[in-house]
């Protein structure tokens, strides 16, 4: 069977991401992926939450709340300056998720934009662990949309195959423009990380 692409993606996150790591929400939206992150991570985790609508931190504290959870940073800014809250820059983070587009029910008029998208991608991948994933999920369907995915793919597909594997997921016979998956994992045989100053 062909697993959906919120399934899909979450299946391989739940395959890298390790208990007690800290892990990153890129774009918190509605709270799903944040609640699916702090339940892989497990208490002794860590997960930091972005977003840059009020409504999107609110709604993701209020599920947080109702569900017990201790182990999750809410963090009011954009995924751009991910760097300002990890403890030290020495860490490695254990994988990360987006969500591309606009929060739903809400302004469609506020996106992401690929300018922050890619430095945001640019700067989990320094912090990732070796063969740690991000999970894009790329929403198209929507003014600025087809910009924002021609952008991040074009990025993606330059990144070293030396030091990455980049998959594209997407059901191809789907109208309307449908979701689908951009994942990249750093692999972690003879991988040095690099000096990154932000």
């Amino acid at each position: 069977m062909l697993h959906g692409i919120l399934h899909y993606a979450h299946y391989l996150l739940e395959s890298t991401i390790e208990k007690n790591e800290t892990v990153i929400d890129a774009t918190c939206g509605n709270g799903q992926d944040t609640l699916f992150l702090s339940n892989v991570v497990g208490k002794n985790g860590h997960v930091l939450a972005f977003d840059i609508q009020e409504q999107a931190i609110q709604t993701t504290r209020q599920l947080m709340q109702e569900n017990q959870k201790q182990n999750v940073s809410i963090i009011h800014d954009s995924h751009e300056h991910l760097e300002k809250y990890l403890p030290t820059k020495e860490m490695l983070v254990g994988g990360a998720v987006f969500n591309l587009g606009y929060l739903p029910r809400s302004d469609k008029t506020i996106i992401t934009n690929a300018n922050s998208t890619i430095m945001a991608i640019n700067k989990i991948l320094h912090f990732l662990k070796p063969n740690g994933l991000i999970v894009i999920v790329v929403y198209y369907g929507h003014e600025g949309g087809h910009e924002e995915k021609e952008a991040v793919l074009k990025h993606v597909m330059q990144l070293s195959q030396r030091s990455y594997h980049v998959l594209q997921y997407r059901f191809i016979n789907q109208r309307n423009n449908p979701p689908f998956i951009i994942a990249i994992e750093k692999k972690g045989n003879g991988f040095t990380k690099r000096k990154l100053s932000f």
